[in-house]
């Protein structure tokens, strides 16, 4: 099931083809998908049953994001850009191999050779590519190499080889072959792979009309799947450019006193990372975004690129004295489509956060008025909800959670080590919990909640009106949180025991699902806090020489009474203890610890 928030940005996703990257609890990349609609790839992970993998990949989602390209072969590629970067964990068959899609080379050698490789090393070769589908790069080499030979045997051996007697070598394994004939094969090459295919495609047609005229069946149909492989390798595409530039491409959207910028970063002829940007403009859009580039080069570790793209609306020139680097607003072709599309994507990132903030506040304040509402009060702004923790009547504490206008103020919560209780009372405990807050507000001459919420029921109901109404006359709404056999808040508890239902699907049920959820989960871990501290002090008090200040040092110190025992008697010691003492406790812990293995 979706989380509130990934519902929110399913309801925001295009229609447009793109990749998405889905993210685990840490915000780690676990899965890189591509699509050619953005919003029926993504919402069908949610929205629809799995079974095996990918039931488990969508029980792992917190979050994604999306890039958007201009068409599904730009998604395709883009997508192996993005998986060789991260390494998802969930996809499994892309990881595969030696290094997944292949590139077409042309080495740095002596006498050069055309090869698939899997990988881009700085070694002075020209590489193009990644090819998403292998045998059509593996055909395409072919070709090239029947077409626009180099060297195809090991080199040098006295005489010609087999390649050199089919025309698919220059001879460089019988004599010594002239620069100038390899550069003018490699220029054709280049020419080819960058998608200048029209006179080779010519010369293939040709050959299949005539093979098909002669009833060459089977020769042409080789033919014609050669075209076709041809199409799929050397189509022109923006997301992996055609030299190894390094390249950051800049641009920015501006909406209602917002801007949004983004970055695509170019390395070895991929698009290797995409950085997004979005805050209120203080000054105009402009020197923003001049101000953004400067600072965002200032920063640690941060190279400045080679080539930096940028729209054209200001002086590139000043930015260019600043970073020391080359600085150009592209007019026309590759580069300014890639331009065009970091414009795109910073729209579609300004807008989807102006539709959360929206949904936002419609979750937040629309579910404030609903529950207000419900309850017949005028407002409920500001509300305080209460919880206790402890475990068999032992370490009994309180908690206390503010939300304000729906959402949480944690500069507002409140920890309570009760004082006067010592055994499981749900009516003590609230008592002097309440006593002790409102009390305080009253002296402090400070503002009172709108509403109060329990995460109980009609026992914690009656307590917090006792102490309000007949203590300190207060008439503050109180409600209780009481939740179904499946554990989800199913009705409110008001004056004289009146239940009040809530829908699961309403707005009112979403803000009181938070609010219980929140101090339920603020009063565990603070009750795990004292009984961790507690069990820990307990165990030192048992320990011969150690007194109150001892063992405040060694709290301070060790923290747990796990890192205690593992110390040794010497960083013992240094905590200012004596040498027997040190040892007593060392012994001591040893023992508690076999005592405790045994046990289990």
């Amino acid at each position: 099931m979706a989380t509130p928030h990934i519902e929110r940005k399913l309801k925001l996703l295009p229609d447009l083809p793109g990749c998405y990257l889905m993210k685990n609890e840490q915000g780690k990349i676990i899965y890189v998908g591509k699509a050619k609609n953005l919003k029926n790839r993504v919402r069908s992970y949610f929205k629809s049953s799995h079974t095996g993998k990918t039931a488990k990949l969508v029980s792992q989602i917190r979050d994604f994001e999306t890039i958007i390209t201009s068409n599904d072969k730009e998604a395709f590629l883009l997508e192996i850009t993005l998986i060789h970067k991260h390494r998802p964990h969930y996809n499994i068959q892309l990881k595969q191999g030696n290094g997944g899609y292949p590139y077409i080379k042309i080495t740095n050698e002596h006498d050069p050779r055309l090869m698939i490789v899997n990988n881009v090393k700085n070694d002075g070769g020209y590489y193009f590519g990644p090819y998403p589908n292998v045998y059509a790069a593996d055909e395409t080499l072919h070709f090239l190499q029947k077409t626009y030979p180099l060297r195809r045997c090991n080199g040098y051996q006295k005489r010609p080889c087999l390649y050199y007697h089919m025309g698919q070598c220059l001879g460089a394994c019988f004599k010594e072959v002239p620069q100038s004939l390899y550069q003018k094969q490699i220029r054709k090459i280049k020419s080819f792979l960058n998608g200048n295919v029209n006179s080779a495609k010519k010369e293939i047609t040709s050959k299949m009309m005539e093979a098909s005229n002669n009833l060459e069946f089977e020769r042409a149909a080789e033919l014609r799947d050669q075209l076709k492989y041809i199409e799929i390798t050397v189509e022109k595409q923006k997301i992996i450019t055609n030299d190894n530039t390094t390249r950051d491409i800049f641009n920015y959207y501006t909406d209602m006193g917002w801007i949004s910028i983004q970055i695509f970063f170019i390395r070895q002829a991929r698009l290797m990372k995409r950085v997004k940007r979005a805050f209120p403009i203080v000054n105009n859009p402009d020197e923003e975004f001049l101000s953004f580039i400067v600072q965002f080069y200032k920063q640690k570790n941060q190279p400045v690129p080679k080539e930096i793209l940028v729209p054209d609306s200001f002086d590139r020139d000043v930015l260019a004295s600043i970073l020391n680097t080359s600085i150009k607003t592209p007019k026309r072709g590759q580069k300014l489509e890639l331009l065009k599309m970091v414009k795109k994507n910073s729209k579609l990132v300004l807008e989807e956060k102006f539709r959360l903030m929206e949904f936002g506040k419609r979750k937040t304040l629309g579910a404030v008025e609903d529950l207000s509402r419900k309850l017949n009060i005028p407002t409920a702004h500001r509300i305080e909800s209460f919880d206790h923790s402890h475990i068999q009547g032992t370490d009994i504490v309180s908690a206390m959670v503010v939300f304000e206008d729906g959402l949480p103020n944690k500069n507002m919560y409140r920890k309570y080590k009760l004082k006067t209780v010592d055994k499981a009372d749900e009516s003590a405990s609230t008592h002097e919990v309440i006593r002790r807050r409102y009390s305080r507000l009253l002296k402090e001459h400070k503002s009172l909640p709108d509403l109060i919420l329990m995460d109980g029921g009609e026992i914690q109901l009656a307590a917090v009106k006792d102490v309000l109404v007949n203590e300190f006359n207060l008439n503050i709404p109180v409600a209780g949180m009481v939740k179904d056999n499946k554990h989800k808040t199913s009705h409110l508890i008001i004056n004289d025991n009146q239940y009040i239902p809530i829908k699961h699907d309403s707005q009112a049920f979403y803000l009181v699902e938070r609010i219980q959820d929140e101090v339920h989960r603020f009063a565990i871990n603070f009750h795990r806090q004292v009984h961790t501290k507690h069990s820990l002090s307990s165990e030192l008090d048992s320990i011969k020489g150690v007194g109150p200040k001892t063992k405040i040092k060694l709290l301070n110190k060790f923290g747990s009474l796990d890192k205690i025992s593992d110390a040794d008697v010497k960083e013992l010691r240094e905590i200012g203890i004596s040498q027997d003492v040190a040892k007593n406790i060392k012994l001591t812990l040893d023992i508690l610890n076999r005592k405790r293995k045994s046990k289990k």
